[in-house]
C-alpha cells in the first residue's frame, strides 16, 4: 500500500459516504415516529422506530393510525400514481429509444446530402436547455387539448433526443461495414438491415439508453406537475408533495414524505443495481466522459 493508494482510497471512501448519506437519512427518517422525530434530530438511528410511514405512504394505515403518528391522515393513491409513472416511463423509454435508433443509423450508416451539417445542428440542441422548451410544449400541448392526459406528459419526451442519437450514433459507427454490404448484395434493404442486423447486435448500448431514460422519465418532475394536475395522470414525484401540502398541527410529515421518497426510488434502484457494469462499459465504448 503505497501512501498514493491510501491517498486514493481515502478520497474514494469520503465520496462513497458523501453519496450515501442521504439515502441513509432518507431511511432513518422514513422508519421514524413523525411526532418523536425532532425529540432527537441528530440521532442517526430512527427515532422510535416504525413502519407507520410506509403504511401511510402504500395506504395500509387507518385515519386514526396516521394521525396518532403525526401524519396528516390525507389518503395517498399510491397505487395509481406507481402505475402512471410506470406507464409514462415506459412508453417514453420505448419511443426515445426506437426513435433515436432509427436516427443514429441515419446518421451512421447512410450518405446523403448535408448529413454531417445536419448532425451538427441537431446536436447544437445538447446546448439548449430545457427551461427554454418549456412554454412552447406547454403552448403546443394546451392547443393540442392533451393537458392531464398520459400523451400531453408523454409527447415532449417520446421522440428522439440529441444526447440518445448521439450515443447510438457512436456504437453504430463501430460496426464492420462488410456486414451491411454483404446483406446488401443478398438483397436486404435498408429497413431490414435495421431490424435485423444492426439492432440485434446493438443489444448493450441500446439497454443502456433504456435504462437512462427510464430513470430520467421516473425522476421528471417539473413537466408532469405543469401538465397532468388531475390525480388521474398524476405521477409519483408529483404526488410526493401531498405529504407536504397537507400539513396537520404538529408539523408536515416529514417521515411520511420520507417513506414515499424511499418507495419512489427503489424501482431506479433496482435498475441501476441490475444494469450497472453494462451502463459504465457502453458508455466507456462509446467514448462518452
Amino acid at each position: 500500500m503505497r501512501p498514493g493508494r491510501v491517498v486514493a482510497w481515502a478520497v474514494v471512501t469520503v465520496v462513497v459516504l458523501v453519496t450515501v448519506a442521504p439515502f441513509a437519512w432518507m431511511l432513518r427518517t422514513a422508519l421514524s415516529d413523525n411526532r418523536s422525530l425532532f425529540t432527537e434530530p441528530a440521532s442517526p438511528l430512527p427515532v422510535d422506530f416504525t413502519w407507520g410511514p410506509l403504511e401511510r405512504v402504500l395506504g395500509t394505515a387507518t385515519t386514526a393510525e396516521a394521525q396518532a403518528e403525526g401524519g396528516s391522515g390525507a389518503s395517498l393513491r399510491f397505487w395509481l400514481y406507481l402505475r402512471n409513472s410506470l406507464l409514462v416511463s415506459t412508453l417514453i423509454t420505448v419511443g426515445q429509444v426506437f426513435c433515436a435508433a432509427m436516427a443514429a443509423y441515419a446518421f451512421a450508416r447512410l450518405r446523403w446530402p448535408g448529413r454531417d451539417r445536419v448532425f451538427l445542428v441537431f446536436l447544437a440542441g445538447l446546448l439548449v436547455p430545457p427551461v427554454f422548451t418549456l412554454l412552447p410544449n406547454f403552448v403546443l400541448i394546451k392547443e393540442l387539448g392533451l393537458l392531464n392526459t398520459h400523451a400531453g406528459i408523454v409527447a415532449p419526451y417520446l421522440l428522439m433526443t440529441p444526447f440518445a442519437v448521439f450515443f447510438l450514433r457512436q456504437f453504430f459507427l463501430g460496426i464492420s461495414r462488410e456486414i451491411e454490404e454483404a446483406a446488401l448484395i443478398d438483397g436486404a434493404g435498408h429497413a431490414r438491415i435495421f431490424l435485423r442486423i444492426i439492432l440485434p447486435m446493438s443489444g448493450a448500448p441500446l439497454a443502456t439508453l433504456a435504462v437512462l431514460t427510464f430513470v430520467n422519465a421516473w425522476n421528471e418532475y417539473f413537466w408532469p406537475q405543469l401538465v397532468g394536475q388531475e390525480e388521474g395522470v398524476r405521477v409519483l414525484t408529483v404526488a410526493l408533495g401531498a405529504f407536504v401540502s397537507s400539513t396537520p398541527q404538529t408539523g408536515p410529515d416529514w417521515a411520511g414524505l420520507m417513506a414515499a421518497a424511499l418507495v419512489a426510488a427503489v424501482p431506479t434502484l433496482l435498475i441501476l443495481l441490475a444494469f450497472g457494469r453494462r451502463i459504465v462499459d457502453a458508455i466507456q465504448y462509446t467514448g462518452l466522459k
